[in-house]
């Protein structure tokens, strides 16, 4: 305590103790008022905190009933999966610091507990991206997420200004000013609209100017920068900013001799910048075929598709229940199988595989080594016939069906391919350059693919053949076949496909890929080296 010095009195009287004066007994009445004014601002502090922390409870509270009552579902939607990756990163971590102001060992333990399971700043940033793959490829804007207008898809799960801030914000830190401008403009757009955030005006336009000039749009920079500096004349980048902008395009129109104009005042959307080209040759041809454009069935081809039933050329497992057959494509011929999976299969199936799932790898063709990367993006598990009845009867059902063995055959793999969700066009064979993708195993080059679908997709998800434009799509319970090789064994260059993006929903697939050995006598030799 400090006693105030004015009031204290050298005089006492009998009845207070000796060792404080009337003056100093009073002094402590109004030290004793304002400790009771500070005890009430720490109730008051208190009540806030706890009051914070009973919303935040009751909000997820409403969340997690949502989300456990069907947790496939609901991750389904891609704004769910990013919102939950987002709160888990540092939504948690802020509660986590308005508790520790206070002794908390119980909620403390549990966050230690369970923080080994939190998704780490990486998998945040994975998500992010995992919502601009969407928005590429199926070519929404980003007001479409933000407002849970995906197609076909009526939601609440919107994203707040902040959201999209944080979005703009992942990718201009992976330099990726393309999305930087789309996500910060939406989170300008929101924030204009009167949405209440605790992000400022003048960061959002910060990034959002520097983004646009990445983008060579010197003119809406400036313009986009003199607001900034309008709101925060004092800004430590905007003023030298926006006089760099300036002698920038002043010497950019000397040089082209051409007259100043104005930025044009329609807002940024989607189309207004073009995106930069990236690694994949066909990446407009695929993704067109992703959306359901660019198919290249006609009445001519489909007049050449027939269905039938399948009996694996008199197998004695398929004479009483032969399968039935549909041709997808005809050069190369693709078929789909009809109910090769039973609800109840797949159940065991997931059930299986869920435990083990992992980033799925490919190989790597110079070592033949798995590997992650970036252009797969999903989760896969392996499963050998000895783990349940179950696979060893599919396995089974694959060999009949196709008339191929299954012995020199790579583990059924499973994969599940959640928000966004994909596998770049890619060969599921080895190519003349990868001599040792598969030299480990050694059964020779995949041969064939056989790929069940074990869930149906809301939207997105298909798989696609860019080389010759067609897109089939999942459905629960079939499952799709095709050659990689000729007869000759040279690869089938035409078979590069591709897994799309899933948009909304989860997609849960298994294959099996077939290698040569073994086949000698079931697949002979044709006569020329494309039969």
């Amino acid at each position: 305590l400090v006693l105030k010095g004015s009031r204290l009195n050298s005089r006492f009287t009998h009845s207070l103790p000796v060792s404080l004066s009337a003056g100093q007994m009073t002094d402590l009445i109004y030290t004793e008022k304002e400790l009771v004014q500070s005890l009430r601002e720490y109730i008051k502090a208190e009540e806030s905190k706890l009051a914070a922390v009973k919303s935040w409870a009751n909000k997820l509270d409403d969340l997690t009933r949502v989300s456990t009552s069907d947790p496939e579902g609901y991750l389904g939607h891609p704004v769910n999966a990013y919102k939950l990756m987002k709160r888990l990163n540092t939504e948690w971590t802020e509660l986590e610091s308005l508790v520790l102001q206070n002794p908390s060992d119980g909620f403390i333990s549990n966050m230690s507990t369970h923080r080994q399971y939190f998704p780490d700043e990486e998998d945040a940033t994975g998500a992010a991206k995992a919502l601009m793959r969407l928005q590429d490829t199926y070519q929404l804007d980003s007001e479409a997420f933000a407002r849970g207008k995906l197609p076909g898809v009526h939601s609440d799960a919107l994203l707040s200004v902040d959201d999209c801030y944080d979005m703009g914000k992942t990718a201009y830190n992976e330099a990726d000013y393309y999305h930087a401008v789309l996500w910060m403009q939406q989170a300008l757009k929101q924030l204009d609209a009167g949405e209440e955030a605790v992000v400022s005006k003048a960061d959002i336009l910060d990034y959002l100017s520097y983004s646009v000039y990445q983008m060579g749009d010197l003119p809406r920079a400036i313009e986009l920068t003199r607001r900034l500096v309008a709101i925060d004349s004092s800004h430590q980048r905007a003023g030298g900013n926006l006089r760099y902008f300036e002698k920038l395009l002043f010497k950019q129109l000397n040089e082209m001799n051409q007259a100043y104009e104005p930025p044009s005042e329609e807002p940024i959307q989607l189309g207004t910048y073009s995106r930069p080209k990236d690694h994949l040759p066909e990446r407009e041809t695929y993704e067109a075929l992703c959306r359901g454009e660019g198919l290249k069935m006609n009445e001519a081809r489909r007049r050449r598709l027939f269905c039938r039933y399948q009996d694996g050329q008199m197998n004695p497992r398929l004479l009483l229940k032969p399968i039935k057959e549909e041709d997808e494509w005809d050069s190369p011929h693709i078929v789909r199988y009809m109910n090769i999976l039973s609800d109840e299969e797949i159940g065991k199936i997931k059930e299986l595989a869920k435990p083990r799932l992992a980033r799925a790898t490919v190989r790597d063709p110079k070592t033949g080594v798995l590997t992650t990367a970036n252009y797969r993006v999903s989760k896969s598990a392996w499963l050998e016939a000895e783990d349940d009845p179950v696979i060893a009867r599919v396995n089974q059902r694959i060999e009949d069906i196709t008339g191929l063995t299954v012995d020199t055959a790579e583990l059924l793999q499973v994969a599940n391919y959640g928000v966004g969700g994909q596998y770049e066009p890619h060969y599921d064979f080895s190519r003349k350059d990868e001599p040792d993708a598969f030299k480990r195993l050694g059964t020779g080059n995949r041969v064939a693919t056989f790929l069940n679908y074990m869930s149906d997709v809301e939207a997105g998800g298909a798989t696609v053949f860019p080389d010759f434009g067609a897109a089939i799509w999942p459905r629960k319970g079939t499952a799709v076949f095709w050659y990689n090789l000729f007869k000759s064994g040279e690869g089938d260059y035409r078979t590069r496909h591709a897994a799309c993006p899933v948009l909304v929903g989860s997609k849960w697939v298994s294959n099996k890929w077939i290698h040569e050995r073994g086949q000698e006598f079931r697949r002979p030799c044709g006569l020329t080296e494309v039969d």
